[in-house]
């Protein structure tokens, strides 16, 4: 366990309020762990001829910490003609490209984008072709960090708030799929969207050197921790994997 005997004087990082609060400034991950402050203050003896110096000290732990990054996984299915069409690629192909025009100006884009084709048996209709159509919504489309750099706050609010935005212009692009073909088509098309198919589950990850733990922050399980002394993580996971090759001392390594 690591202790922190701080001094404020002459330390750019701390600073003491005239309450008496205690501001760690510029936080980093590698500062977190046990901290030890030690409180001096005089008081009165009973005959108020003189004064005692008297010490409190104070231990606790500070640790750093990030909101989780949000991606969105996304499932919508689609009926086609046959699953052997091959206008199904050309298709899929074309949705990733229109729904990532949507969502340039967000900064955010289609990641780990996939199509399956299956024979379903559907009520009143029987044997059905249908696409099933999954991918995933990622706040970090090129020029994201450009972003970044023009704010003062986490960037982790920016990117959350940009990627649920994505989220609700996806979810209109497909509700508008629904009205489109009950309202302005004459020739139902080859391949159309199903109605109430669209489905989506959020998916955290956290920032390398940081990782959930609902064991030992469980106060927080939802927040990204940086990584404990002896593991790290170098990816967006949301675990710190234990690092048996070196000894890691510090919090929130990257590396192993």
């Amino acid at each position: 366990m690591t202790w922190f005997l701080i001094s404020v004087t002459g330390k750019s990082y701390v600073n003491l309020t005239e309450t008496g609060k205690l501001m760690l400034l510029g936080f980093k991950e590698r500062m977190s762990g046990s901290y030890m402050c030690t409180l001096s203050y005089r008081v009165f003896r009973n005959d108020m001829q003189a004064e005692e110096e008297r010490f409190k000290t104070y231990k606790f732990m500070v640790y750093a910490y990030r909101e989780p990054d949000y991606t969105y996984r996304i499932s919508v299915h689609f009926t086609t003609k046959e699953c052997k069409l091959a206008a199904n690629g050309q298709f899929f192909e074309e949705l990733k490209k229109i729904l990532n025009n949507l969502l340039a100006y967000l900064k955010c884009h289609v990641v780990n984008p996939s199509y399956r084709c299956f024979h379903v048996k559907r009520p009143k209709h029987g044997l059905v072709d249908e696409l099933f159509i999954v991918f995933q919504v990622n706040p970090f489309a090129p020029g994201w960090e450009v972003i970044c750099r023009q704010i003062t706050s986490d960037c982790e609010d920016v990117t959350n708030n940009h990627v649920q935005k994505a989220r609700g212009l996806i979810e209109e692009f497909f509700r508008e799929q629904q009205y489109i073909l009950k309202h302005e088509f004459v020739n139902i098309p080859a391949i159309r969207y199903i109605e109430h198919s669209f489905q989506v589950t959020r998916l955290d990850s956290c920032r390398p050197g940081f990782g959930k733990n609902d064991f030992t922050h469980n106060d927080c399980a939802n927040c990204c921790v940086a990584c404990d002394p002896g593991s790290y993580s170098s990816s967006n996971d949301i675990t710190c994997q234990p690092c048996t090759s070196i000894r890691i001392k510090h919090y929130g390594a990257k590396s192993c």
